[in-house]
């Protein structure tokens, strides 16, 4: 498969039939739909302007105001069509109806405020649910997708990222070393997230106790980032050094669709480490559970049950630090790298085939650092079937 090439037209196609039908199954007197968030355009049009697309029974047409030209060459979407002005929407579809969905996430009052000035609706209701159940499903041109970015991904964290691990360099310098790994084999260089928190660059390293940074993101992982309002990538001062553990999530992408991953490396011989056998206790409490908990990701099993598996088999004097506290243990991937639905406290809900979920059991040691394992699995009856390579024991760089 080439993944430069756009999205076929049988895929998009399929996804505005799967989204009609979805649709009408919650509420048969729909009349009109709105979108304009980026990853749903590009799910349901294969291009990602600045515009508006338009779902009614009858028809949907892709408006664009920026940049046309570029979506009528990239997209197989049928209808496309230039607009300066909403204005022009309004004279097309005369007849506006009273209600119409939008999504709620995404349309902010200033949005709202001047599409509601030429488009006469005065009710709407949020139709993210609905696209959230059918991007949750992939297809298997989003599967070869995936593949190819856990291929990647794999070769890049699992065989590269040793070889630049070395005495002095600093966090920040190390992730950027790792993202242009990626970019180099082909990856699309950016992530996106549904949380406005997640940063696009998409990657963390941390050595040691620099891990225990709690950020703003609803993660897991701990950074001290760059700067104070940048989250990500590394701290520049701080330096590697024997004798400290290197934790690394660094995402993956090819055409648009994710992959996560993380690492966790110690540079040096546990055995000299006054807490070697705590570190690799804790280490090897997540490598069990990802084995176990991807061995469960098959049709109809309850979400929640993996998380509640998961939190279990955590000793006691581990479980403050598991997760950071939070009530998850993984989240689903594809377009964005935090998709619905979660594997966490409260999700009681099926698993459902082509499902695809990164699993990433972590654990924060006080005063020490944080460790852990995270790979993407696809949703098989055999179980998670691993796309970014393998559960790894804890490697020594020595």
């Amino acid at each position: 498969m080439k993944f430069n090439t756009p999205v076929p037209k049988y895929e998009l196609e399929n996804r505005l039939n799967a989204f009609k039908s979805e649709l009408e199954k919650k509420d048969k007197s729909w009349q009109m739909v709105l979108i304009n968030n980026p990853v749903n355009l590009y799910y349901l049009t294969g291009t990602v302007p600045d515009g508006l697309l338009v779902i009614t029974k009858e028809q949907a047409i892709l408006w664009v105001r920026r940049d046309y030209d570029r979506a009528r060459n990239e997209s197989e979407f049928e209808n496309i069509r230039s607009m300066k002005s909403f204005r022009e929407i309004a004279e097309y579809f005369k007849d506006i109806p009273k209600t119409v969905y939008l999504e709620y996430k995404y349309a902010n009052l200033q949005w709202l405020s001047l599409i509601k000035k030429h488009l006469a609706f005065e009710k709407y209701k949020d139709v993210l649910p609905v696209l959230q159940s059918i991007r949750a499903i992939k297809s298997e041109y989003e599967i070869e997708c995936m593949k190819a970015s856990g291929k990647i991904q794999s070769q890049s964290l699992e065989q590269i990222l040793p070889v630049f691990l070395r005495e002095g360099v600093s966090e920040a310098e190390l992730c950027g070393e790792v993202l242009l790994d990626l970019i180099r084999r082909g990856s699309m260089g950016s992530c996106r997230f549904e949380n406005p928190h997640g940063e696009a660059v998409g990657g963390i390293c941390s050595f040691s106790e620099s891990g225990l940074n709690g950020i703003s993101f609803d993660s897991p992982d701990g950074c001290k980032g760059t700067y104070i309002p940048i989250q990500a990538l590394g701290s520049h001062s701080r330096k590697l050094k024997k004798g400290d553990i290197i934790f690394a999530d660094i995402a993956c992408g090819v055409a648009g669709y994710h992959t996560d991953k993380s690492v966790t490396y110690f540079y040096g011989r546990l055995s000299e480490h006054k807490n070697g056998d705590l570190i690799k206790t804790a280490y090897n409490i997540c490598l069990e559970i990802e084995k176990k908990a991807s061995a469960m990701l098959k049709p109809n099993t309850i979400l929640s049950d993996i998380y509640d598996f998961a939190y279990n088999a955590v000793p006691n004097e581990f479980k403050s630090g598991f997760m950071f506290g939070k009530k998850f243990l993984g989240h689903s991937v594809g377009l964005a790298m935090d998709e619905y639905p979660a594997i966490a406290k409260g999700f009681d809900l099926e698993i459902k085939s082509n499902q695809v979920f990164a699993l990433e059991p972590k654990i924060k040691l006080d005063g020490i650092g944080l460790v852990g394992t995270e790979n993407t699995y696809l949703v098989s009856e055999q179980g998670g079937i691993c796309l970014t390579g393998k559960p790894q024991p804890l490697i020594e760089i020595i």
